[in-house]
């Protein structure tokens, strides 16, 4: 005689909570898009040379304020310890007055850029009735250079400007007129006005 096979009376809710959940589980999954699952991450796009202040190289040198080969000296830099001669070259007469020159008039037949002896930073644009336009430039090591004569002024106040960039080109003004077409230059080193000759090419650490 065969046994009925009895099933206990908490099985069948137990199967049937489990398929119940296992269908909930598999609905999940199959509409769940992972593909637009929001990024907690935050990704870091600089680096840290991003943040480097870049320093003027010491072992620049101070360049002469224009590149043209056909650029000449007119008048030199009026130096006490100077033989005569230069020092009569060195003289600028202008109504009735002798003056002795504070820089060096560089000429030309023709105009030539006039360049940034240095890296820097514009502090002065001005037009003066003698002196025409002058700009002034501020450099590292307690170095202004001034430009004056100048005729297209490329740099306005607040600029920064690097060593070679062409801030205008060479011109003329009423104080040496008879130069016609020049740079008058000038260098002052920790606020003393100096030979401008003695310091082209020199490097910044041996200032």
């Amino acid at each position: 005689m065969q046994k009925k096979l009895r099933l206990k009376p908490f099985v069948i809710p137990v199967v049937y909570t489990i398929l119940v959940i296992g269908l909930l589980v598999g609905t999940y999954v199959a509409t769940k898009d992972f593909s637009k699952e929001e990024d907690t991450f935050q990704y870091v796009s600089n680096t840290i040379l991003d943040n480097e202040v870049p320093v003027m190289n010491t072992e620049v040198t101070i360049m002469k304020p224009f590149s043209s080969q056909n650029v000449t000296i007119s008048k030199n830099f009026y130096d006490n310890q100077d033989n005569e001669e230069n020092q009569q070259n060195s003289i600028i007469y202008h109504e009735n007055t002798y003056m002795q020159n504070s820089g060096i008039d560089f000429t030309s037949n023709e105009a030539y850029d006039v360049l940034s002896i240095l890296d820097g930073e514009v502090i002065e644009v001005n037009q003066e009735e003698l002196l025409g336009n002058i700009v002034t430039i501020r450099h590292s090591n307690d170095i202004i250079s001034i430009y004056q004569s100048i005729s297209e002024v490329s740099v306005k106040k607040g600029d920064h400007v690097t060593r070679g960039q062409i801030i205008g080109k060479s011109g003329s003004c009423e104080l040496n007129k008879e130069i016609a077409n020049h740079l008058h230059f000038e260098l002052s080193i920790k606020g003393q006005i100096v030979n401008p000759t003695n310091y082209f090419d020199k490097k910044l650490s041996d200032l």
